[in-house]
């Protein structure tokens, strides 16, 4: 039988079976050409677990060498060695066989060569030696991730229907962290959907606060949003899934480079620096997870999943110390932590507050409708700001003016406080003295409620005790009483605390449930562990910081043609250009012509000059270059949803995006990638992108609710 009609009567025989695999067949094709590579990540997840590995040909996946036992808790640089005298072992064998000489072999070259086709060129042999890898096994993780899936997948299956996205994409966690919601990657992607920093601050909130990638239910969201954002740029699923790890815009270069969009064609033809085996395996190791997860008790045998647990997910109106939070609700900070993994250190051990807005999620112990809880909270207790920040920690690829526009603050401020010789010398991990608001006054005052302590104003307002005692005048410090008036300064005695402004004003006392959901029951059980989904691997040369296709959720074109031109994006500039390239703009223009004058535009394509250096960090440097821009937008605003606009005559997107809709060109671009921005005529279609401020005062909590159900937060404004 030829293939297509091999093809077409297995599509037959299934929509004769089940509607429901026929419908997974036409989303997720599975040709012939991926059958043995779907067959290999089958037996990784349920044949060995990661006390053994497989040594095997990183192309051919069914070539497998040996199965070898390296303990997951044996020392790195001892299963490093005992993995790698393996590979030297069979590179050896491989060699020996492609000089030609087939007769007079050893029983393990027989048994080598016989896991190859029997007209194996020596070519092919030689080849082979030089792709040995080495796989973990994963059985035992893909077991516990079923037993933990249960808690998450009813929420994850409503999620994807109001966005009307296939169910089966709810596996993809198994490929991602084993649906552990504390996963760690060495990439520093976090979470049970793996969303890195990049990616994630687009479709949620990570800062020194809050990381919404370790939520399991805000990233089920986010990963839902980001799927069905990759399918609209590729307009298939196994793009889109493939995208999902090495990027939409990556994607999209793999399309134009091999000239169609078929999966098994990219897969084999497609040429990257950053599309390597993890990338390339991708969809055939979505759809072995499928195959798993939908015969789980075929290949695991009988297993109970953790129940989902109810839970109330309620709006702070307030700035409110995590320790009132634990007493309105009596609960204890473990019981509340667990709930809420996205809260970070600086929550729980006091230095911030939990931010206005922000949906804390209690568990319905004994029963829900604990809304009230958050009235009972004194007056002392709701804020109206959070503690501001008096450190920094400079991270990788921040400069001085970058973080002086996060703070709000001016350069010369940081260079006076810090002492800098210079603006344009500062080194990561370098911590930075940020200076007090300005909005503080000489002295302030705080009226003594029944039940404070001195110690417990003193920690509130951050101020020490001593300094209380001696500006007030209290030689005992057990001896305040309500009623009293206490004036607040720092402990340097001449300042105004920054925790406070004064007494708190009491806020509104209404608070809102959102929604009873259901979370996993035994999350406590899970630990925090990091998880390195693939053996092998790590940051490429020249590539930006962060492992990785640096804007993995931009579609926009960064590359470099054979022939050594780019289309030009949004924000760049001929001098953009010259800089990255170490030469001037007149040569540019000289090589493509261009008058004095006369600006590059959006989408049009420019010839470069690659004499001082080469195409590689010439792509470096450009990536670095939005990865920056894109950083400090998104350390500022947030996509809460789209909307779509249709264009009328006189209107064009610079306005659209500048005066209407108050949204960067680029990000415009990136949502609508395949629109000649250069000529867009009435009656086009534009999506545009809805920003929200991060800014905590006014910080509006983002719902969305398709298809009449309510899956995050009802809107309200801060």
């Amino acid at each position: 039988m030829s293939y297509p009609s091999a093809v077409i009567f297995m599509g037959a025989l299934l929509s004769l079976a089940s509607p429901v695999l026929a419908k997974s067949w036409d989303l997720f094709p599975r040709p012939p050409a991926l059958t043995q590579d779907i067959r290999f990540w089958t037996r990784v997840y349920t044949e060995i677990d990661n006390n053994h590995g497989f040594i095997h040909d990183n192309h051919h996946l069914n070539v497998v060498y040996e199965t070898i036992s390296v303990p997951a808790n044996l020392n790195w640089k001892t299963a490093k060695k005992r993995i790698q005298d393996r590979r030297q072992h069979y590179q050896a064998i491989l060699l020996r066989l492609a000089e030609g000489n087939r007769q007079n072999l050893t029983k393990e070259e027989q048994r080598v060569l016989k896991l190859w086709p029997q007209n194996v060129s020596n070519q092919t042999l030689h080849a082979a030696a030089a792709r040995i890898r080495f796989q973990r096994g994963q059985a035992n993780r893909f077991r516990a991730g079923l037993i933990r899936a249960g808690a998450y997948k009813p929420f994850i299956f409503n999620t994807l229907h109001s966005l009307d996205l296939p169910r089966e994409l709810a596996v993809l966690p198994h490929v991602e962290s084993s649906f552990n919601p504390a996963a760690l990657s060495h990439a520093g992607a976090a979470g049970l959907w793996q969303f890195t920093r990049s990616t994630g601050r687009r479709f949620l909130r990570i800062d020194q606060m809050v990381d919404e990638r370790l939520d399991p239910f805000k990233a089920t969201v986010a990963a839902a949003r980001l799927l069905q954002h990759n399918y609209k740029i590729t307009g298939s699923w196994p793009l889109a899934i493939t995208a999902y790890n090495h990027g939409a815009a990556g994607m999209r270069r793999a399309k134009e480079q091999v000239g169609t969009s078929d999966i098994v064609a990219i897969r084999q033809h497609y040429k990257s620096p950053t599309f390597g085996f993890a990338s390339r395996n991708f969809y055939v190791a979505f759809l072995a997870a499928l195959d798993v997860d939908t015969k789980a008790k075929h290949y695991f045998g009988p297993f109970q999943p953790h129940k989902p647990e109810k839970s109330e997910v309620i709006a702070l109106p307030d700035f409110v110390p995590v320790d009132a939070l634990q007493r309105a609700w009596g609960l204890e900070q473990a019981t509340l932590k667990q709930s809420n993994p996205a809260l970070r250190s600086p929550i729980w051990n006091g230095h911030k507050y939990v931010p206005r807005g922000y949906e804390l999620r209690v568990p319905c112990i004994p029963s829900c409708r604990r809304v009230k809880a958050i009235a009972s909270l004194a007056p002392w207790e709701r804020f109206e700001r959070q503690v501001p920040d008096r450190f920094h920690k400079v991270q990788r690829g921040q400069t001085l003016s970058h973080i002086a526009q996060r703070y709000r603050i001016k350069v010369r401020q940081l260079v006076k406080l810090n002492g800098l010789s210079s603006r344009h010398h500062i080194r990561v991990g370098q911590v930075l003295q940020l200076p007090l608001p300005a909005d503080g006054l000489p002295t302030q005052h705080y009226t003594v409620q029944r039940g404070d302590t001195l110690s417990g104003i003193a920690h509130r307002f951050g101020i020490t005790e001593q300094a209380l005692l001696q500006v007030n005048g209290i030689t005992n410090k057990h001896r305040i009483y309500a009623g009293q008036n206490l004036r607040l300064v720092s402990s340097s005695g001449n300042q105004v605390s920054a925790r406070g402004k004064g007494r708190p004003s009491r806020a509104k006392t209404t608070s809102v449930v959102l929604r009873e959901e259901t979370t996993p029951t035994k999350v406590g059980a899970i630990q925090k562990v990091a998880i390195v989904i693939q053996e092998e691997g790590g940051c490429e040369p020249l590539l930006p910081p962060e492992c990785g296709p640096a804007l993995s959720a931009d579609p926009s074109n960064y590359a470099v043609t054979k022939e050594g031109t780019i289309e030009v994006q949004a924000t760049e500039t001929l001098g953009h250009y010259a800089h990255w390239l170490e030469l001037n703009t007149k040569q540019l223009r000289n090589i493509n012509s261009l008058p004095v004058g006369r600006p590059v535009i959006v989408g049009q394509r420019l010839r470069l000059d690659f004499s001082r250096i080469t195409t590689a960090v010439f792509e470096a440097r450009r990536q670095a270059y939005h990865r920056r821009l894109q950083e400090t937008f998104f350390e500022q605003y947030r996509i809460i949803g789209t909307e779509e606009h249709v264009v009328q005559q006189g209107e064009s997107l610079w306005l659209l995006a500048q005066q209407k809709y108050q949204v960067p060109l680029w990000l415009l671009r990136q949502y609508n990638p395949d629109l000649d921005f250069s000529a867009v005529v009435a009656g086009t279609r534009v999506v545009i992108p809805r920003l929200a401020r991060r800014e905590e005062k006014s910080l509006p909590v983002a719902s969305v609710e398709i298809k009449g159900k309510l899956l995050s937060a009802s809107r309200r404004e801060g």
